[in-house]
């Protein structure tokens, strides 16, 4: 059973990666929709606005302070963010909270003792608000993809790319019901889970870049491409692990040589299209969005290789 002590840091670290994350998914639907659609619109500016203050109670919540580890990763802001939603705000017209972004890069690692009889039912507290909000989250997205499937709605937006978000708000509702549930996992049993979740992620986002690119950009669209294939092999090499457990050290080590090198190309890219050297259709913010994505996963696989 989790400690207090582990119960909050955990909690604040999770919500510092994932709120985040979840309030960009609202942007990317929000931007995506046809007027047509504007009441949608709304309900996902709506869902974005109620992040926002999730992620704003969060900070709050750290004291100014983040784990270290989370803290060297990239997983929670990059150089990049601010400037990327700059830019993508002047380019949709939607807008977006940079206060939140400013007040994230200045936090600080954590040295100081959390005053825990404060914050464990307030982090409790949050958690629970999170997860409804996410769970109504995912109840949006489920009927945003199913109509776009049966062709009763139109979207900038990839079919996949719903489906892609979906997974990923649900495996945040996942890892916040062990935590409110005081869940000591099994970190072998939680790598295999996580790197079939992530290195499939990985292999989407390397289409969803493939696929946005400029059809100029022919060099770019193949690294993006073998990106793809390269993940699409090792997510099923990490689902082999359930009954192959003893590869599970060799295929950790390529998870994450993949993963530094598909974070690399991220990172070009989005430095590329904040500068606009790169012909495309990305979002800066979707660029950043990803790369914070594939820190967070090197961050989990080199914890997971010391246990390999």
């Amino acid at each position: 059973m989790l400690s207090n002590e582990e119960f909050v840091i955990q909690s604040l670290d999770i919500h510092l990666f994932f709120l985040r994350i979840m309030k960009e998914h609202a942007f990317f639907l929000e931007g995506g929709f046809t007027p047509v659609n504007s009441d949608l619109a709304r309900q996902a500016d709506t869902f974005k606005k109620k992040y926002e203050a999730l992620l704003t109670e969060a900070v709050t919540l750290t004291g100014g302070c983040i784990s270290p580890g989370v803290a060297s990763s990239g997983e929670v802001v990059t150089d990049f963010t601010l400037n990327a939603e700059r830019a993508t705000e002047f380019y949709t017209g939607i807008s977006i909270d940079t206060n939140i972004t400013r007040a994230e890069l200045s936090l600080t690692k954590r040295v100081t003792q959390l005053n825990l009889q404060t914050l464990v039912q307030r982090v409790a507290d949050l958690n629970q608000r999170a997860i409804a909000v996410t769970q109504s989250l995912i109840n949006f997205k489920t009927i945003v993809l199913d109509s776009i499937l049966a062709c009763k709605m139109f979207t900038f937006n990839y079919p996949l790319l719903i489906d892609h978000i979906r997974r990923e708000a649900i495996l945040f509702v996942e890892l916040l019901t062990r935590l409110q549930n005081r869940v000591m996992v099994d970190i072998i049993g939680f790598a295999v889970e996580q790197e079939s979740f992530w290195n499939r992620i990985m292999a989407e986002h390397a289409k969803f870049i493939r696929g946005l690119l400029d059809p100029t950009e022919e060099v770019l669209f193949q690294t993006a491409n073998n990106f793809g294939k390269e993940f699409d092999l090792l997510t099923a090499e990490a689902m082999a692990l359930h009954s192959q457990i003893n590869l599970f050290p060799q295929v950790t080590q390529k998870s994450l040589k993949e993963t530094i090198g598909i974070r690399d190309f991220k990172r070009q890219g989005t430095e590329g299209i904040l500068a606009c050297r790169i012909r495309s259709i990305i979002l800066p913010l979707l660029a950043d969005h990803t790369l914070r994505e594939a820190n967070h996963y090197l961050r989990l696989l080199r914890i997971f290789s010391m246990s390999a």
